[in-house]
């Protein structure tokens, strides 16, 4: 039987401070990106590195433009678009806990390109797990990690107290 690993928050908290260095040092200047966290994984990441970087943040709720909405509804924690400044010649930066398939970030482009044209967009996650199904690459990655198979990556980002915080690779539940 497989087993869980845990990473906690000190490798978290020094992966998000490589994230904010790594942006910052490629957006010098005044003219600062916005953060647009992927509801529902991507908005305490995003949040925390413009605390850091002092950017604007806002949200994109891929609701609408997942291709398994059939099978995954819309959360209970819905949290709708919100994007804080013009989106037309913009500079954006799309944040996400997980990257593995894509696929979300795919839908996260189809959200923001409905709300405009930016001039450039990038893509931070705190882990690359790999597994691409799509040509998706992260311009910033906090960490590198490859689970087993039938394992997933559960992000928790505690919004109330960062010592809380946890990356945890553990087995998919089999639905049996």
């Amino acid at each position: 039987m497989a087993t869980s690993k845990t990473i906690g928050p000190a490798e978290i908290h020094a992966a998000i401070e490589r994230l904010a260095a790594a942006i910052a040092a490629r957006h010098p200047g005044a003219k600062k990106p916005v953060l647009l966290g992927i509801a529902n994984g991507g908005l305490e990441l995003a949040c925390r590195l413009a605390r850091l970087l002092n950017y604007p943040a806002g949200t994109l709720d891929i609701s609408f433009h997942r291709d398994d909405l059939g099978r995954h509804p819309i959360p209970k924690e819905y949290a709708p678009t919100h994007i804080p400044v013009d989106v037309h010649g913009a500079h954006v930066i799309i944040v996400d806990d997980v990257l593995f398939t894509g696929r979300t970030v795919k839908a996260a482009l189809d959200e923001l390109f409905d709300h405009g044209r930016p001039a450039t967009v990038e893509l931070a996650v705190l882990v690359d797990r790999g597994g691409r199904v799509l040509p998706v690459a992260a311009d910033y990655t906090g960490l590198t990690l490859i689970p087993e198979p039938g394992h997933k990556v559960v992000v928790h980002l505690d919004p109330e107290t960062a010592k809380q915080d946890s990356i945890r690779l553990e087995p998919v539940k089999s639905k049996s």
